[in-house]
């Protein structure tokens, strides 16, 4: 299904409200002043302050980006598209929740 490409420019977070910083392995291939993001970049999140009910921390630390696109490659590798089930992750790998986004680029749709 088409989706809006992701860029470093757009903005998420975690379900806790952690904003996630995303990196770019690309660097040739600029939307709107953002470079696109490619399979197997990530996204880093700061300033959650989730706890468990035990009262152990446990934060969100990853964007887990999780739909490449199936017919656009940038740098021989498929762009990342929008996709509601993007997970936000714990350093422990324990998925905390779906990746809430707040602003997407939407001039460059792709499948």
């Amino acid at each position: 299904m088409p989706a809006p490409v992701l860029t470093m420019q757009a903005r998420g977070q975690c379900p806790h409200g952690g904003p996630a910083t995303l990196i770019p392995g690309a660097t040739k291939v600029l939307v709107e002043n953002g470079l696109v993001l490619v399979a197997g970049d990530a996204g880093i999140v700061a300033g959650c302050a989730f706890t468990v009910p035990t009262g152990k921390p446990q934060p969100c630390v990853k964007a887990q980006l999780t739909q490449p696109a199936s017919k656009v490659l940038v740098e021989n590798k498929p762009v990342l598209l929008l996709n509601p089930a993007d997970l936000a992750l714990s350093a422990e790998q324990i998925p905390s929740g779906p990746v809430v986004w707040t602003s997407v680029q939407a001039k460059v749709i792709a499948a």
